[in-house]
C-alpha cells in the first residue's frame, strides 16, 4: 500500500493501511475462517456473547480469538464458527446443524429479535455487511451486522436460519486471492426434507431438502414458509457465493467507512463552513468592539494628565481600576482550580494527539480496539503534563499544600471515571454481558493508572514546583480585596455561563451527531481530518467568546475572572449533554439499564469535555489579561 495521507476528504483515500496490518493471500480451495463476534443491539446497548443464544457450535468446540485490552473494553468477544468456506468454492444448501429448542430457548430468541439484536461476523478481519431482501426493496447496510430475526406487524417473530454468504475476492494470481468484500443475506425458511423424511443429525446420511436448491443460492421467491420462533426443531443452512472484484485490498474498507456514500460529502463541508462562519463572526466582533475600545482605553489611561486635570482629581472607571486585584488568586478553592486546569490540559493534549494519529491513519478500524488503547495510553502519558501545570499554577497562587494538590490531580478525574466504570461493570456482569470486562483486563487498567499515570503526575508536579511561578504585569496593591460594585443581570455568573457555551456548541454540533452515531449506533466514524479542523475551530471559538465576556466583566470592575473564565467556556459541555439527551430518543431504549449506561457514559464524556473546554477558555483569558494590563503604565 502507498504511504499514509491526512484523511481530510470524506471519501477515504488509498493507502489507509499502515505496516502491521498485512494482507493474507489465499490459495484456491484454502479454508477461509468465518468468525463470530458479540451480539449487539442499539436499543439495549448490552452486548452478549454470540453463543449465549443456542446457535450451532463448532464440532471441535468454541475457541476465543486472542484479544487486546481495547477489544475487551469495547465488549468484543470473537469466537470460531462451524461455517465451512473455501476460497472460490461455491456451495449451496449446506446444512449447518439441527437444533431442538425448548420453550425457554425459544423465548430467548424472541426477546433477542424484539430487542433488535444483530449478528457481527468477520472474515479475514472484515465485518459482514447485511443485505436484507423484502418484497418491496433490498437494503444493504455496512454497519451493525445483520439481525437475528424479525417481527411482523402482528408481533409474530421469525428466525433467520438460512444465510447466503457472499464473499468478494481480488485475484492477484491463480494462487493469490485476497478477500475484499463480505456480505450476508439472511432468510427465514421453514425447512422440509424430501418426502417428509426426518433427519437424526448424522452427517453421514443426510436426506435431500425440498426447501432449497443445491445448484443455486436462496432467493426470496423460493421461500414458501418462514421459520416462526417457537419450541421445536429448527434446521440451520447456508449458501456460499464467491464473486470476483476489482477492488484492491488496501481499499476494501472504503465502502464500510463511507457506508456506500450514505452521508453526502456536503454534510461535513457544511459542518466546517458553519463552524468557520461562527469564528469569523466572533473575530469581527472582537476587532470592532474590543480592539477599538482597548486602544481608546489604553491611550486614555496612559495619557499624562495636565495640572488642571490633576487638580480636578479626575475619577477613573473601567478595567484599569482593578489592576491591583485582577491577578489575585481565585477565590474560593484555588487548589481545586489548579487541579481542574491540570486535568483539562492533560485531556486536551490527549484529545489532540488521538485525533492527529487517527487522521493520518494510525488508528485503522481494521485494528479493533486501537482507538480505545490510544486514548488510554495517551491519557496515561500526559499525566506528567497535568502534574506540571497544576503544580506550577498552584505555586503561582502561593499554595503550600503541594502534596494534596498533586494527589487530587492524580486521582480526581480518573477516580470518578473508575468508580462509574466499576459500577457499570457490576451491572453488566449481572446481565452476563460481554460489556463487563474480565478481571485481568480490569487489573491491567488499574496497573496503568497506579503504575504509570500516578508516578508521571508526581514527576511532572516535582518539576512544576521547581519552576519559578508565573509573573504578572501588575502587583497586588492591597491586602484587603477591593469591593466589587453591584453587577447588572447580564454580567452575572449564571447568565454569562449559560451564554458562553452556545456558540462553541454551534461550531461542533454537526460533527457531534456523527460521533454519537459512532458511539451508540455501531456506525464507523473515520473523517478524523474533518474532526481535527472542527476541534481547532472549537478551541478558537471558546477562546474568543471567553475573552469577550471577561472583558465586559472587567469593565464593570469585577476582577473575579478566574473561575468565571473556566465555567463560561466549560458550559459547552452542558449543551453537549443536553444534545445527547435529545439524541437518546433515536435509540428507542426500553430498559432502565440502557438509560443508566447511556447517561452515565455521556456524563463521563461531558465531564472530560468540561475540563478541556474550561482549560482553553482560561488559558485564552490569562493571555488576554496579561496582555492588556501589561500595556498599562501603572503608578
Amino acid at each position: 500500500p502507498s504511504a499514509p495521507v491526512l484523511n481530510i476528504s470524506p471519501v477515504p483515500l488509498k493507502g489507509f493501511y499502515l505496516p502491521g496490518v498485512a494482507p493474507h493471500d489465499f490459495q484456491r480451495g484454502e479454508r477461509v475462517e468465518l468468525k463470530v463476534n458479540k451480539l449487539t443491539s442499539t436499543r439495549t446497548q448490552i452486548p452478549y456473547e454470540y453463543y449465549s443464544l443456542p446457535f450451532c457450535q463448532p464440532k471441535e468446540g468454541v475457541t476465543m480469538s486472542a484479544e487486546n485490552l481495547g477489544e475487551f473494553l469495547s465488549g468484543d468477544r470473537i469466537d470460531n464458527s462451524p461455517y465451512q468456506l473455501y476460497m472460490r468454492d461455491d456451495s449451496y444448501c449446506n446444512i449447518l446443524c439441527q437444533k431442538k429448542f425448548s420453550k425457554k430457548e425459544a423465548d430467548e430468541f424472541k426477546k433477542a429479535i424484539v430487542e433488535e439484536y444483530h449478528h457481527n461476523w468477520i472474515i479475514d478481519n472484515l465485518p459482514a455487511a447485511s443485505v436484507i431482501d423484502t418484497e418491496e426493496y433490498i437494503t444493504t447496510s455496512y454497519s451493525r451486522g445483520f439481525p437475528v430475526g424479525y417481527a411482523d406487524t402482528k408481533k409474530n417473530t421469525y428466525l433467520y436460519n438460512h444465510v447466503n454468504i457472499i464473499v468478494k475476492y481480488h485475484e492477484l494470481s491463480a494462487d493469490e486471492n485476497r478477500v475484499v468484500g463480505f456480505f450476508v443475506e439472511p432468510f427465514s425458511v421453514k425447512h422440509q426434507f424430501m418426502n417428509g423424511a426426518l433427519w437424526g443429525g448424522s452427517f453421514e446420511v443426510v436426506p435431500p431438502l425440498a426447501t432449497c436448491d443445491k445448484t443455486r443460492p436462496m432467493e426470496l421467491d423460493n421461500v414458501y414458509e418462514e421459520q416462526k420462533v417457537g419450541a421445536g426443531t429448527v434446521l440451520f443452512t447456508y449458501d456460499v457465493t464467491w464473486r470476483p472484484s476489482e477492488i484492491h485490498w488496501a481499499s476494501r474498507w472504503d465502502i464500510y467507512l463511507s457506508m456506500d456514500n450514505a452521508v453526502p460529502d456536503k454534510v461535513h463541508w457544511f459542518s466546517i463552513i458553519n463552524s468557520t462562519l461562527i469564528v469569523l463572526f466572533l473575530s469581527v466582533m472582537i476587532v470592532m468592539i474590543m480592539v477599538r475600545n482597548l486602544r481608546r482605553d489604553i491611550t486614555r489611561y496612559n495619557r499624562v494628565l495636565t495640572d488642571e486635570e490633576k487638580n480636578e482629581e479626575r475619577d477613573e472607571s473601567g478595567w484599569k481600576l482593578v489592576h491591583g486585584d485582577v491577578f489575585r488568586p481565585p477565590a474560593p478553592y484555588p487548589m481545586m482550580f489548579a487541579v481542574l486546569c491540570g486535568t483539562g490540559l492533560q485531556l486536551l493534549c490527549m484529545g489532540f494527539a488521538t485525533i492527529a494519529f487517527a487522521a493520518v491513519g494510525f488508528l485503522s478500524p481494521a485494528n479493533r480496539g486501537s482507538l480505545v488503547i490510544a486514548v488510554l495510553v495517551l491519557f496515561v502519558i500526559m499525566g506528567s503534563v497535568s502534574g506540571y501545570s497544576s503544580a506550577r499554577l498552584y505555586k503561582t497562587f502561593k499554595g503550600k499544600e503541594w502534596q494534596k494538590c498533586t494527589t487530587y490531580t492524580a486521582f480526581l478525574f480518573p477516580g470518578v471515571c473508575m468508580v462509574l466504570f466499576l459500577f457499570f461493570n457490576i451491572i453488566l456482569a449481572t446481565y452476563h454481558s460481554t460489556g463487563s470486562i474480565p478481571f485481568m483486563s480490569l487489573a491491567a487498567l488499574i496497573a496503568l493508572w497506579f503504575g504509570i499515570s500516578v508516578p508521571l503526575v508526581f514527576l511532572g508536579a516535582y518539576f512544576g514546583y521547581k519552576t519559578p511561578p508565573m509573573e504578572f504585569p501588575t502587583k497586588q496593591a492591597n491586602v484587603i480585596p477591593r469591593t466589587v460594585p453591584e453587577q447588572p443581570w447580564y454580567l452575572s455568573t449564571a447568565f454569562t455561563v449559560l451564554v458562553g457555551g452556545i456558540l462553541p456548541f454551534g461550531a461542533c454540533f454537526v460533527e457531534l451527531f456523527f460521533i454519537l452515531s459512532s458511539m451508540w449506533m455501531d456506525q464507523y466514524y473515520y473523517v478524523f481530518g474533518f474532526l481535527l479542523l472542527v476541534f481547532f475551530i472549537l478551541c478558537v471559538t471558546i477562546a474568543e467568546i471567553t475573552m469577550v465576556l471577561v472583558y465586559f466583566q472587567l469593565c464593570a470592575e469585577d476582577y473575579h475572572w478566574w473561575w468565571r473564565s473556566f465555567l463560561t467556556s466549560g458550559s459547552t459541555a452542558m449543551y453537549v449533554f443536553l444534545y445527547s439527551a435529545f439524541y437518546f430518543s433515536k435509540l428507542e431504549a426500553n430498559l432502565p439499564i440502557t438509560y443508566v449506561l447511556y447517561f452515565g457514559y455521556m456524563f463521563i464524556v461531558c465531564f472530560g469535555l468540561f475540563l478541556m473546554t474550561g482549560l482553553v477558555g482560561f488559558v485564552a483569558t490569562l493571555w488576554f489579561t496579561r496582555k492588556i494590563y501589561g500595556s498599562l503604565k501603572v503608578d
